[in-house]
């Protein structure tokens, strides 16, 4: 009896052994065929991008091989706060991923000529005519050339550093605008020009908290904190000059970027001096809260204006930066445990696809396209969320439907940001994964588990070369304390440490490999026959 209860015990032991395993290979079919997906999606995006490249290196000037701030009545000159700050970072990342070539040359010659010939005020660009050969406009227009040198910094220099680390010129550069300008400016900056309207004051003041503060994490330079908290101090106080004492508060472009910027030096100082956030917190939280109580709709999206002190709706059109105020939200929760400031993510993520398809951000603007699926990226990686994974996927494809044959999306610097989603997105499909030495007939796409990642690389065509992977931006490059969702950040979706082992596993030969991190990092050779499709899963050990 005994005996016959044992040999039943192997045999429920042995059948349920079996089909674990069956549904673990059916399982980790199914995410092999997500990944294989995906990487159709990828390789969609990055050519694309590559399109974009080509057809925006057409149309740059001949005799400096600079690019027009845009197609239309601005093809004579580039400028600092457009054509750099906009368009030349993703043209620079474009090639870093699929051009190398172009990158060690073209992007590096255009950087230098830039530095050359529009340097004005010490290192801070001003806009160059290419048929003048020389500035657009005498005398010097301090405020314009401040207001340039903040948006060069904030959207071109900084995600280029994140993207490609601060060892590189296009973090030297940043560096030396950064220091050129503190001399010359006092805090809070007062533009007397008239770009944006009454949000220039505010747009360039938050462009700067910004760069100071992750200025101050890569450097560690005392001079860029000291600013960003006096910068604080400017607008956290008695005077609620953002909420009591003013009559417009702009949520969308030109206006999100103060409350972005003061959110990130809000998280510093958690970390660095507890008894200042504690002086800031409730001019932080009167700030959040009345945006969130006065500046949404139903479904937790922002209007692009509104009086803060009587709460009246001034543009009732959306924003489409409501993931930029989102972040400041979510930084908010990580550092105080608000759950309300995450509620407000959740919200808003879960009304996307249900009501938000093909919506008219910016007036079908490719860029208002842009600016709101990057808002989502940089959430769902926070807070997972299937609808709104769909809804990027929906929204991609209307966004990628505006581009033309040659390449250009809709002849303007928002060019540049068609090609910084198209290519968040595509590394969101290949989890931070991509191939050196692309072509268009390799394909790679991945799917990461809480534990695991799953590549697929297929190819038309013979191919070999390294499979590259993402490191966890914020920490390696940015070395930033806290992962906080942040404007043109990179997504850290399977980051991988230089530090840790990993083993990879290719499903058809059953052959694993242990790999140190800082080898994957620095490029893993495979090599593929004519129509083969390769699966390989990736562990931490």
């Amino acid at each position: 009896m005994t005996q016959r209860r044992t040999n039943c015990f192997l045999v429920v032991f042995c059948l349920t052994l079996l089909l674990a395993n069956l549904a673990g290979a059916q399982s980790s079919g199914l995410l092999f065929e997500q990944a294989s997906l995906n990487g159709r999606l990828a390789n969609s995006g990055f050519r694309r991008c590559a399109l974009y490249l080509n057809g925006w290196l057409a149309e740059a000037d001949s005799g400096t091989g600079l690019i027009p701030r845009n197609l239309t009545d601005s093809r004579h000159f580039w400028n600092a706060y457009d054509a750099a700050a906009d368009n030349y970072p993703f043209m620079v990342m474009t090639a870093s991923l699929l051009r190398p070539d172009l990158f060690r040359g073209t992007m590096q010659t255009m950087l230098q000529t830039e530095q050359r010939l529009t340097s004005r005020i010490g290192r801070l660009p001003d806009t160059y005519s290419f048929t003048k050969k020389g500035f657009l406009k005498e005398p010097v227009d301090s405020s314009q050339v401040i207001f340039g040198s903040a948006e060069y910094m904030k959207d071109g220099l900084v995600p280029l550093t994140e993207w490609l680390g601060p060892n590189t010129p296009w973090f030297r550069r940043m560096e030396g605008i950064l220091d050129d300008l503190l001399p010359v400016v006092s805090f809070p900056i007062h533009l007397t020009g008239n770009f944006y309207g009454n949000s220039a004051d505010v747009e360039v003041n938050g462009d700067l908290l910004q760069v100071l503060n992750r200025m101050y994490w890569i450097t560690r330079k005392q001079k860029y904190l000291d600013v960003a908290v006096a910068l604080g101090d400017q607008y956290l106080n008695d005077k609620r000059l953002l909420t009591q004492a003013s009559t417009r508060l702009r949520m969308r472009d030109h206006g999100c970027e103060i409350i972005a910027g003061l959110s990130e030096v809000y998280a510093t100082m958690h970390l660095l001096n507890p008894a200042k956030k504690k002086q800031w917190q409730p001019y932080m939280t009167e700030l959040l809260d009345l945006i969130l109580t006065k500046g949404r709709n139903a479904d937790g999206l922002f209007y692009n204006e509104i009086n803060p002190s009587t709460g009246k709706i001034l543009d009732p059109a959306l924003a489409d930066t409501w993931g930029y105020l989102l972040n400041a939200c979510y930084t908010v929760y990580l550092t105080d445990g608000r759950a309300d400031y995450r509620d407000a993510v959740i919200k808003a993520l879960q009304s996307l696809n249900q009501n938000y398809r093909n919506y008219a951000w910016e007036g079908q603007s490719s860029d208002g396209y842009a600016d709101s699926i990057e808002g989502a990226l940089n959430l769902i990686l926070r807070e997972k969320s299937h609808s709104a994974a769909q809804w990027i996927d929906s929204e991609m494809q209307v966004m990628w439907a505006k581009q033309k044959p040659s390449g250009i999306i809709e002849g303007w610097h928002g060019d540049g940001n068609f090609a910084r989603t198209t290519l968040m997105y595509c590394l969101w499909k290949t989890a931070g994964t991509w191939l050196s030495d692309w072509q268009e007939s390799v394909t790679i796409g991945a799917v990461p588990t809480e534990t695991d990642l799953y590549i697929s690389v297929e190819t038309a065509e013979a191919w070999s070369g390294s499979l590259r992977f993402s490191p966890a931006f914020h920490r390696d490059f940015m070395r930033l304390p806290i992962n906080y969702p942040r404007i043109n950040q990179f997504q850290e979706w399977y980051p991988v440490d230089g530090r840790k082992t990993y083993t990879i596993t290719n499903t058809k030969t059953q052959k694993t490999v242990t790999v140190k991190g800082w080898a994957l990092l620095n490029g893993y050779p495979i090599r593929l026959t004519k129509g083969e499709a390769m699966h390989l899963l990736v562990c931490e050990r």
